[in-house]
């Protein structure tokens, strides 16, 4: 049986590799990606395996290139994609060639950034030396102005500026700090100065560029002026405080022009210089450029294959490795063959060995799937990973989920919408998946499209078995009623009703769907669909629950447990069929025995015609007394009491065998697991571990001790559990089904309400402003739509469709006690550490 229908059978292997061999081996291995090796030693250390010190240089040289790669990316450098194929694991002896390639980069280039920082460093400080010698020859030119005496002597004191009728000379520091501390800095110096300083500053306009992080920074230049070394002392401390950087500046104004043409000299210079820095850092750069990509995917490589060595044993000879893996058995000779194809590659003369091993561990789960059954295999592993070998409900999710979904959402226009979406995202497969967009959401999109594709394929379909697209109806096949009503009828009646108990109908129903006249039928149109689609979500359910629980005969079948086909299979199929199923067939004998006027029947044969009454029995008041083992008499003389002849016999014994399939569920398994025990003890044999047929409860071994009684009262609670909530499950779960219809409701009625509320008004405005009015109208019930009535009511009905699978249907077959199958596998482990990265 292929892994489509149930997960694939595993084998335990053991391996035996020459030392010599071993890498090469897992390099074949991984790149097949169907081996789970498993851990021989778990109690030692990561330090202390043997293949520690290669999986430190691999993580030396994988920091290396993310130096590397973060230096790239500053520059903005496009780092080129692999072409082809991914690279394959070098040799071991090839990592020393790489190591001595990624340490002579990272030397060259953490060279030229020291260099070219010290040269930013020089540069920042020469053209911060250039404005404080342009701005500070204002600041003198304004200090000789005869008009700005009085301010300095407001500043500095009247005694600071005259000693004995003489002037005296003022001492000046000049430099730089940032803009955005000019206000604290020029409030300390007033406040620690006592006022005796005189400030000037004025912005550089351009911003300068920090060497360090290589930010754009805005400063400031600025002179003060003081009297006396206590005060200068004091500002000189503030000026540290505050960071700023203070260059000396001459004070004749011969000196500070020559001062600034050498300052001009060297800038000149210095550009020549880090120009030519930045060129030959660039080149550097776009050298590794070409090749970190396929870097990253060799050290990678190269520390995944020690990683797994690293989970191997050493044999007393220290020349051959050990170890266990899980194999599907049907890549046995795969397998085989990637083991051949290292060892030629390695040049050792001793060929692998595989052996099958036996175990009482319970194997990987492992399903194949592709890029369409992957999306529906996520769906039921978000609930479980499948038992091992049991029967796996994608194939058939693929299905009944789309279908289940369309039953809520179902309407041609939004189902368009969201089938256009998805074969779009289908269409544009590749160009997609290369952009790797970092975005959640759109990944949760985009791994759903074949989801999404089906999900809007099968709402048009039931859009258009509802005859319903944007809350309208399509008049394809021309309507199975007849009326005289007009224009003006249609206009001035808000509430029309349909009444199949009339001349009106034609007596044969619309080809395909819902007739479209009951789009006018605004007094009875609720109560039609109501009734519809409220039969069509329990006759659905009742079906689905049915298959799962036929599901569950498949896996006793494989698992060859025998008594759970007669004490489970068998009255839970028994149950569900005399009770809900009986109900569906009532709706169908109800459908086409019954119509709706007097004389015409769903039935033509003239024997069932001429018996039949005018109205058919209540089917929930005919499910409510058959329940109860009572009769009420039909209260409408032209009723029917009952569908058919017998009927009352007939559910009184559904009944009746429906509440004797409860004690065989209940009590059955421990019954037949008590006698074999007394069988065993007879015979003089212990009780020996198996399934729930020899003396399990649930699958679950017992123990070979002598205290049955422990057991098999262990047993009975099992199977207490199961037995109430299959039989109160299978109430609530059909109740459950109802949720088909709410949603299906609900959707129609909120596009009835969007059209009415806005398009509609939209399309009744008239002359050249009604275009405008319907341009912005349709503007929101087109945002309306797609936002709240195809995402939100999308989401809602997905969300439902999921509990419907998971709950309601997988639970009756379904144990997803599993764990998953995880190869070894380089495709999986680059695209975590892409993820990762991004």
């Amino acid at each position: 049986m292929g892994s489509l229908f149930r997960s694939e059978e595993m084998t335990l292997c053991q391996l035996f590799l020459q030392s010599e061999a071993a890498y090469a081996c897992v390099s074949e291995l991984g790149e097949l990606g169907l081996v789970q090796f498993r851990d021989l030693n778990p109690d030692v250390n990561a330090f202390q395996r043997k293949f520690v010190n290669e999986v430190r240089r691999c993580d030396e040289m994988e920091r290396k290139l993310r130096y590397l790669e973060k230096e790239i990316r500053r520059d903005g450098i496009p780092m080129l994609e692999i072409p082809g194929e991914c690279p394959e694991a070098p040799q071991p002896r090839e990592m020393i060639d790489l190591e001595a390639t990624f340490e002579k980069l990272e030397n060259e280039l953490r060279e030229v950034n020291q260099n070219a920082e010290a040269l930013k460093r020089n540069y920042l400080e020469l053209t911060e030396l250039k404005h404080i010698l342009r701005k500070t020859q204002v600041f003198f030119d304004e200090m000789a102005d005869p008009s700005r005496e009085e301010e300095q002597v407001t500043l500095l004191g009247e005694e600071g500026l005259m000693a004995g009728g003489q002037a005296l000379k003022l001492g000046f520091v000049a430099g730089v700090i940032l803009r955005e501390r000019i206000p604290a800095f020029e409030r300390m110096l007033w406040r620690a100065c006592r006022g005796n300083v005189f400030l000037r500053q004025a912005e550089i306009d351009t911003p300068l560029e920090d060497p360090s992080s290589s930010d754009q920074v805005y400063k400031s230049v600025f002179i003060i002026f003081f009297q006396g070394d206590q005060l200068k002392t004091r500002v000189k401390k503030i000026c540290e405080g505050f960071r700023a950087t203070l260059y000396p500046c001459p004070e004749s104004p011969a000196d500070r022009r020559e001062m600034a043409m050498g300052v001009m000299t060297r800038i000149e210079d210095l550009n020549t210089v880090l120009g030519q820095t930045q060129d030959h850092r660039h080149r550097v750069l776009v050298a590794a450029a070409k090749n970190i990509k396929n870097w990253f995917v060799k050290v990678r490589k190269i520390k995944a294959i020690y990683h797994t060595l690293n989970l191997f044993n050493l044999d007393v000879t220290q020349k051959c490795l050990i170890a266990e893996c899980w194999v599907p058995a049907l890549d046995m000779e795969t397998i085989q063959l990637a083991l051949r194809r290292g060892t030629e590659r390695s040049g050792s003369s001793v060929p692998p060995i595989l052996n099958r091993m036996e175990t009482i561990e319970d194997p990987p789960t492992y399903n194949r799937t592709n890029k369409f059954t992957s999306a529906f295999q996520h769906l039921i592993y978000a609930y479980g990973v499948a038992t091992y070998r049991e029967v796996n409900p994608a194939p058939y999710t693929v299905i009944t989920f789309p279908f289940l979904f369309a039953v809520m959402f179902g309407d041609l226009g939004h189902g368009a919408i969201m089938a256009a979406f998805g074969f779009w995202m289908c269409y544009k497969e590749k160009p997609l998946q290369a952009k790797k967009i970092d975005s959640e959401i759109w990944n949760i999109f985009f791994g759903g499209r074949y989801i999404i594709l089906l999900m809007g394929l099968f709402s048009m379909y039931t859009g258009l078995i509802y005859n319903d697209i944007f809350s309208k109806s399509l008049n394809i096949f021309g309507s199975s009623w007849r009326n005289n009503y007009d224009g003006s009828t249609l206009q001035s009646n808000q509430l029309l009703q349909l009444n199949p108990d009339s001349n009106d109908y034609l007596q044969y129903p619309y080809p395909f769907g819902i007739d479209p006249v009951w789009q006018l039928a605004e007094a009875n149109k609720i109560i039609f669909m109501n009734g519809y689609k409220m039969k069509i979500s329990i006759i659905i359910g009742v079906f689905h629950m049915l298959f799962g629980v036929c599901l569950s005969l498949w896996n006793h079948l494989y698992f060859k447990r025998r008594i759970s086909i007669y004490v489970e299979f068998i009255p839970q199929i028994l149950f569900l069929s005399l009770l809900f199923f009986y109900m569906v067939l009532l709706m169908f004998i109800k459908w086409t025995t019954y119509g709706a006027t007097p004389g015409h029947f769903g039935s033509q044969d003239p024997d069932i015609v001429k018996t039949s009454a005018f109205c058919a029995p209540s089917i929930l008041i005919t499910f409510i007394n058959m329940m109860l083992f009572k009769h009420d008499k039909n209260t409408r003389p032209q009723c029917d009491d009952f569908m058919f002849s017998g009927q009352m016999f007939i559910q009184k014994l559904f009944v009746i065998v429906a509440l004797l399939c409860v004690p065989i569920m209940l009590f059955g398994k421990p019954y037949f697991i008590m006698r074999e025990q007394k069988q065993r003890a007879r015979q003089g044999h212990q009780p020996v571990e198996g399934n729930a047929e020899n003396g399990t409860a649930g699958g679950a071994p017992v123990p070979a001790s002598g205290h049955h009684d422990e057991e098999i009262t262990e047993v009975f609670i099992h199977q207490a559990i199961h037995t109430i909530e299959f039989v109160l499950g299978s109430v609530s779960h059909t109740a459950s089904y109802l949720r088909l219809w709410a949603l299906s409701l609900a959707h129609a009625q909120l596009a009835e309400v969007a059209w009415n509320m806005l398009l509609r008004k939209g399309l009744m405005s008239n002359d050249y402003q009604g275009g405008i009015f319907l341009y912005v109208v349709f503007a929101g019930w087109a945002a309306i739509s797609v936002s709240i009535l195809v995402l939100m009511e999308g989401l809602s009905a997905f969300l439902h469709t999921l509990r419907l699978h998971w709950v309601e249907f997988q639970s009756k077959f379904y144990g997803g006690e599993g764990y998953l199958f995880q190869p070894f596998s380089f495709e999986i482990i680059l695209d975590s550490a892409g993820q990762a990265e991004e």
